[in-house]
């Protein structure tokens, strides 16, 4: 890749100025119009606009190299110049055929996807649904014009003059997505279903707590099982939301599965519990630069108030004589692994042990894309903060503390010789799957009728979101027709 040394000219479309150093990368890109060196006159197509200034964009620099290489800067997170990782930013004022390299250069992470064929998604005006890049366009390489960091490399050739192009690291999941889901959820005015507030985050956004179960059907004598859930406590994780949803989904459809699970459990969730990171565009971090999933043993109220929240109604349920708190699960997605798989403790009583993997034993069987052989348990000094560590100490032996991971990139399958990636749908029906396995874990398939589940299709679970879930054939034919150019 050729790279000519003239000093880099960067002129923003809105007030002019130019790119600065390292020290620029506070903030996102607006509008920032990428020329040639020394061209001063009337933008022409083909002189690129991007942008970053969106609900979880990070974009902080561009580098003009040559007509055909931009170099691509991540934005750190807000208050902590550790993580950068997450990237998310449109790109427009394109010409017909032109053909680009964009170099990210300057990871975090050293090991990555990236090295596995993983690809960054893209969409556009005109095309809509996110899709991956070809893995063949992508390069993931120690480049010595930087210091010998990691670069990823990707080639794109715009077709559309008109579109604006969207390009991110996995399929993001927004604070405001979120909030439109939760909103047509609300309006379905379920009888099983409750939204609560449970708090708000430091710049004053919602903290949702979702309650899924048949009150009805409990009887005050009988203690009630509860199964809590969290997600997006790492707000670059956005796979996370996806499952989350897919959890969602299934315990409030019609499915005869579902209907039983809400007979006899109390679903307890909280969808997103970093929702300053995820508006932010921040891969790992808060608002003020903290990795949430090392606070769980003293959350500060002021600091960490998500937290506080979610571990204080966590201590009242488990103090009440009323409620076996029987499963915490908080969902992650992961940068170097393949598959669903999950974290869990480690115990002295060796009965204890072989409880805690019943449950991802029985998902393994229930999620072809689970792998049992990578799930492991452990109790490493640095992962003393997190909530599967810390809940794992205050429950009593008859609770289960796990971290559901799941690949920012694909999954293997039995007897499969190529990964296949993962799509926003599989995602979902990995949540699906999930929810569903808490009927084997429970021994409740006797309440199905005719002991046989009505096996979970995708269009039957899911709540009319405009996802898109469920379509025919001749519509996913359509959608390959209308990839967006590579």
């Amino acid at each position: 890749m050729e790279r000519k040394m003239e000093e880099n000219t960067v002129s923003d479309v809105d007030a002019g100025r130019e790119a600065g150093g390292e020290d620029a990368l506070v903030g996102n890109v607006n509008k920032l119009m990428v020329s040639p060196p020394g061209y001063s006159g009337i933008p022409r197509k083909g002189h690129l606009v991007f942008d970053a200034c969106f609900e979880s964009g990070n974009l902080g620099r561009v580098d003009y190299i040559s007509e055909f290489e931009f170099d691509l800067f991540i934005r750190p997170d807000t208050c902590n110049p550790r993580f950068r990782v997450w990237f998310n930013f449109t790109v427009e004022n394109v010409r017909e055929t032109q053909r680009v390299i964009f170099n990210v250069v300057n990871f975090s992470k050293t090991k990555s996807l990236y090295r596995d064929g993983m690809s960054p998604v893209v969409k556009s005006t005109s095309r809509p649904k996110w899709q991956r890049l070809p893995a063949k366009n992508v390069y993931y390489y120690r480049c010595p014009d930087h210091r010998r960091n990691y670069v990823m490399s990707f080639a794109f050739c715009f077709d559309r003059e008109d579109d604006v192009y969207q390009f991110a690291y996995c399929y993001p999941y927004t604070y405001s997505r979120l909030q439109h889901y939760l909103a047509s959820l609300e309006r379905r005015n379920l009888p099983y279903l409750q939204r609560e507030q449970l708090g708000l985050s430091v710049q004053q956004r919602r903290l949702d707590l979702l309650t899924i179960t048949n009150s009805d059907h409990m009887s005050a004598e009988r203690e009630k099982k509860l199964v809590f859930l969290t997600a997006r406590v790492h707000p670059g994780e956005s796979p996370a939301s996806f499952i989350c949803q897919g959890v969602i989904d299934f315990l409030v459809s019609h499915h005869p599965v579902a209907q039983i699970l809400r007979d006899h459990v109390i679903f307890k969730i909280v969808p997103m519990l970093n929702p300053d990171g995820v508006y932010l565009g921040n891969y790992r971090c808060s608002l003020m630069g903290f990795d949430l999933n090392r606070h769980w043993q003293d959350p500060s109220p002021w600091a960490h108030p998500t937290l506080h929240a979610v571990k204080q109604l966590i201590v009242q349920m488990n103090q009440d004589p009323r409620v076996s708190l029987e499963f915490y699960i908080d969902v992650h997605a992961h940068s170097t692994m393949l598959n669903g798989f999950m974290y869990g403790n480690v115990f002295e009583d060796e009965e204890r042990v072989q409880r805690q993997a019943v449950f991802p034993r029985l998902l393994c069987q229930n999620a072809p894309d689970f792998s049992f052989s990578n799930t492991s348990f452990n109790r490493d000094v640095v992962k003393a903060g997190t909530g599967r560590r810390f809940l794992g100490g205050l429950l009593d032996d008859t609770s289960y503390c796990y971290t559901l991971e799941v690949s920012f990139y694909s999954y293997m399958t039995a007897g499969s010789t190529a990964p296949v990636p993962y799509t926003e749908e599989t995602y979902m029906k990995l949540g699906r799957n999930v929810a569903r396995t808490f009927l084997d874990y429970y021994k409740l398939n006797n309440f199905v009728k005719d002991n046989r589940p009505t096996p979970i299709q995708s269009s039957g679970v899911m709540s009319q979101t405009g996802n898109g879930v469920g379509r025919d054939t001749a519509d996913r034919e359509k959608e390959k027709s209308e990839s967006v150019g590579h």
